[in-house]
């Protein structure tokens, strides 16, 4: 038996198997039983990851796509992006006396689920959380020296220079009660004031949310919305084509084709902020020489890679962040040239070759091993040997902070969708992400983080790009197309680039 039918034969069985795997696991979610006439008033969606923490402020908070989606239903931010620009939220607006402060009118019928009111207060003490513990995302937060409470409905941050990134940074701040932000046990049934309230979190399994009973905004649609994680991607299939499901993304590229053209389905593709990069270690030999690093580049036909591996789920990148993002700018190809990449590593003293490494863990992203593999093959065919290792996430993320690697593969997300969360955050010499310091590039990013006009940062993000992209920090094989699979008696639902669509707008239609 070949390869291929083999591979057949193993999703049927895993389709069929997955029709019982599937009833078992969503009677223990509480979606068949006694809880079923429960569940048909729910919208039952599926992520193909978990969410595991609903606390948007601790020092281990996440930032992935399924807690972020959660989160945005339960609490609220200042500000929401609104394509290029920024909307009101729990700000109805805004000024900006000098370039070093920023001042927030709230409104002043906000209310948590508890009832109790939403104050400045709660606003400063969530700034005050965030800029005091180290996250992930304390470079967005470094420039902010100080926030207080004005008055009642009215808060003033200040800063230690110009951040025009200060509103798009705040889509990602949720406001929940300021009295509440130590207290592990808060998060584990938090209150906000957003368009659902939590009825019951199970870490890692599965989170119901009914529709809060007063909201200032736009009323949710949904009476309920479960989420549960279904760790086999067959299963959550089955689920759907059942319609135990009512929508599950992203599917990977592999098995589109067991839910494209299904009855009762429909599949949208929709180009993401998720992508591949392959960082090279930029402070270990032989990758200090820029050379060396285009020459990778130049040994790899990354066009006919991804399309034999993703076909129309992924797209080749052009830039260092996905086509999708504020501040892209496509740049000139790396042509595949074998020769090219055999004179360069001459030239950089390497005629014979040389031996290196690259780590990843099999989670990160879709078929990331197989693109592992390919990318591997190319450099031998130019006598680079390339040792494979797939590590343990934690592994991977132990090694990749201490700059323990030669190259690493990995996906990534521009979460805010605005250049300055990836380039700004991880391109800095201060940032020491990669190994990688350019003074010239610093000075852009911190120019584009400064200015408040957008026609500027954009500029400045497009000469960021190209230095990034010419100095071959790192290979950015493709853009992850996200492929959403929802049932067609579902209303409302938008596929986005963030992988993180609105949920409060979706409800079950006929």
């Amino acid at each position: 038996m070949d390869n291929h039918t083999t591979t057949i034969n193993r999703r049927r069985f895993l389709t069929i198997a997955g029709i019982g795997a599937a009833s078992a696991f969503l009677a223990s979610c509480g979606v068949a039983g006694g809880d079923a006439e429960k569940a048909k008033a729910a919208l039952q969606v599926c992520f193909a990851q978990p969410i595991t923490d609903l606390d948007p402020l601790s020092a281990n908070t996440t930032v992935d796509e399924p807690a972020l989606m959660a989160r945005r239903l339960i609490f609220d931010t200042l500000v929401r992006r609104q394509g290029d620009t920024y909307a009101p939220a729990l700000a109805r607006s805004w000024t900006r006396p000098d370039p070093q402060t920023w001042v927030f009118e709230l409104r002043d019928d906000v209310t948590f689920h508890d009832g109790t009111k939403l104050t400045a207060d709660d606003v400063v003490a969530s700034i005050k959380k965030a800029t005091s513990k180290t996250t992930n995302l304390s470079a967005l937060w470094a420039s902010v020296k100080s926030a207080e409470a004005t008055g009642p409905t009215t808060v003033t941050v200040r800063t230690d220079g110009p951040l025009g990134t200060l509103l798009v940074n705040l889509t990602l701040l949720f406001i929940p009660p300021g009295n509440r932000l130590d207290d592990p046990e808060f998060f584990r049934k938090p209150v906000g004031s957003g368009p659902f309230r939590v009825d019951s979190f199970a870490p890692s399994s599965k989170l119901r949310l009914v529709k809060a009973d007063k909201y200032w905004g736009e009323a949710a649609k949904s009476p309920a919305i479960d989420l549960p994680y279904i760790p086999e991607t067959s299963t959550a299939i089955t689920s759907l084509l059942t319609g135990d499901v009512d929508a599950f993304w992203p599917v990977p590229p592999d098995q589109v084709r067991d839910v494209a053209g299904k009855s009762g389905v429909k599949v949208e593709r929709v180009p993401s902020y998720v992508y591949f990069l392959n960082w090279f270690n930029c402070s270990r030999k032989p990758f200090t020489d820029s050379r060396v690093r285009r020459a990778m580049w130049h040994a790899v036909d990354m066009g006919n890679i991804i399309r034999d591996l993703y076909g129309e789920s992924a797209t080749v990148m052009d830039a260092p962040i996905p086509a999708a993002v504020f501040g892209a700018a496509p740049q000139q190809p790396y042509a595949y040239d074998p020769d090219r990449a055999r004179q360069l590593l001459a030239e950089a003293g390497l005629a014979g070759g040389f031996t290196t490494s690259m780590m990843w863990f099999a989670t990160s992203g879709p078929l990331i091993s197989q693109l592992a593999q390919s990318m591997i093959a190319s450099w031998a065919k130019v006598g680079i040997k390339v040792e494979a290792q797939q590590v343990e996430k934690a592994t991977w993320l132990e090694r990749l902070n201490k700059l323990d690697w030669d190259m690493d593969l990995q996906t990534n997300t521009v979460t805010t969708g605005d250049a300055d969360f990836t380039l700004g955050r991880l391109y800095t010499s201060k940032a020491n992400r990669m190994g990688y310091r350019n003074p010239a590039l610093d000075e852009l990013l911190a120019k584009a983080r400064g200015s408040s006009d957008q026609a500027e940062r954009k500029a400045l993000y497009a000469q960021a790009c190209k230095t990034i992209w010419d100095d071959a920090v790192g290979i950015f094989p493709a853009t992850i197309t996200t492929a959403y699979a929802v049932r067609d008696t579902v209303r409302g639902f938008t596929p986005v680039p963030s992988n993180q669509p609105d949920l409060s707008t979706v409800l079950m239609g006929g």
